[in-house]
């Protein structure tokens, strides 16, 4: 199972140098979880520099995966998350989530880069 953070799907849909280093999770629809907070951040910075109908079609391409949304045992296992790797409240979601789902990272978040599991790419 693999999970790409927000940034892999930005650097993704705007084709950015790293975008390349997403391709193969992005296209294992099948083995692709999304939580559902990477919907929200990915939609927000598509919505404000773009338009709604671009951000609308972005959500609808990312829930090709397999959407998970926050559930109580994911909120639990974050905030524990949050503190010991001390994440922000999104990137502690998006382990979490991981974690249940045994998923691999995909990443260019710094945030990131130090935990197991993870494959991260310094953004460039």
């Amino acid at each position: 199972m693999n999970i790409v953070d927000s940034s892999g799907w930005l650097a993704y849909f705007a084709d950015e140098p790293n975008a390349k280093h997403f391709l193969v999770p992005l296209k294992d629809t099948a083995s692709l979880v999304v939580p559902a907070v990477t919907i929200y951040e990915v939609f927000k910075v598509v919505l404000r520099e773009s338009s709604e109908n671009e951000a609308l079609q972005v959500a609808a391409a990312m829930q090709k995966g397999t959407v998970v949304d926050l559930t109580v045992k994911i909120a639990i296992a974050a905030s524990k998350l949050s503190l010991q790797y001390r994440l922000p409240m999104a990137d502690s979601i998006i382990l979490a989530t991981s974690k249940l789902f045994k998923a691999k990272i995909w990443t260019q978040d710094s945030d990131f880069k130090n935990i197991s599991g993870v494959k991260y790419f310094p953004k460039k």
